[in-house]
């Protein structure tokens, strides 16, 4: 229970549950986690995965049970004995992190995805912005909040926060700079209207009717943005590998390139 406490009391408090809950970003109970296929995975992923385990369930009559949010909050779960088969991680160094713990399966790692940033705003924003060394992004929030996920752990505040820096526009935002738990959640208080602007991944943007990307973040700017896959460690559900299997396939390509993403792992037909 240990791991599952963690990961679901504290911060998480009254509507913030319920939002998760809404999002399906809660991790799986522990009556199920015996019997359940787990997939921990990052947040932004939750469009396309959802259409590949519908369409892997359609197919095999098997699905996943996939628990999203930051890839540092898994990652940590996983350390604290989640019963996590399989980990998607939005960037590289939270899975060299469990790496190093021996928490993963090396011969199973691959680099499945790419991604871009945007800068974002409302959908009734009339105005855009060119992203360029020196831009003014405090002049464009005004009085408004730049919201990210959070920029010392969450992979796409990170990457946020590396632009910003190179653009050297960081120190004009940083007391503008509204942190959230995760992309999602980021891009939640723009989507809600709470924050004038964030930074979230392309695909994020996608999602979301009631944003617009007002900005794209020169991919110079920041790291290269690289989502590995692996089985942990532990993996001993008789599914997972198949469903490792099935994300590299021709027929989850499709459907992770219509929501966006970059396909970086040769698939199968």
């Amino acid at each position: 229970m240990g791991w599952f406490k963690q990961a679901c009391l504290g911060k998480v408090v009254g509507a913030f549950v319920a939002v998760l809950a809404a999002c399906g970003m809660l991790a799986p109970t522990a009556q199920s986690r015996d019997k359940d296929l787990i997939v921990f995975a990052a947040a932004s992923l939750k469009n396309a995965l959802d259409d590949i385990n519908a369409q892997w369930r359609k197919e095999t009559g098997k699905k996943a049970v996939i628990s999203y949010a930051g890839s540092s909050a898994l990652a940590k779960q996983i350390e604290q004995g989640a019963p996590a088969q399989m980990f998607i991680s939005a960037d590289i160094d939270w899975m060299d992190y469990l790496a190093q713990k021996n928490l993963i399966r090396p011969e199973t790692r691959l680099n499945l995805l790419g991604n871009r940033i945007v800068l974002i705003a409302p959908k009734d924003q009339s105005e855009t912005i060119e992203i360029k060394p020196g831009f003014d992004l405090a002049g464009f929030l005004g009085d408004g909040r730049l919201a990210v996920a959070n920029v010392m752990s969450v992979p796409a505040g990170k990457y946020g926060k590396a632009a910003l820096e190179k653009l050297g526009v960081w120190a004009s935002v940083s007391s503008k700079i509204a942190q959230a738990e995760n992309v999602r959640a980021a891009l939640l208080l723009v989507s809600r209207g709470e924050a004038g602007a964030g930074i979230v991944y392309q695909t994020d943007a996608a999602a979301d009717p009631n944003v617009k990307i007002v900005g794209v973040f020169p991919e110079d700017t920041h790291p290269p943005i690289i989502y590995p896959v692996a089985l942990t460690a532990e993996a001993s559900h008789p599914d997972a590998a198949a469903f490792l299997d099935y994300l590299k396939s021709a027929r989850a390509k499709s459907l992770f390139e219509a929501q966006g993403f970059i396909v970086l792992g040769s698939g199968q037909s």
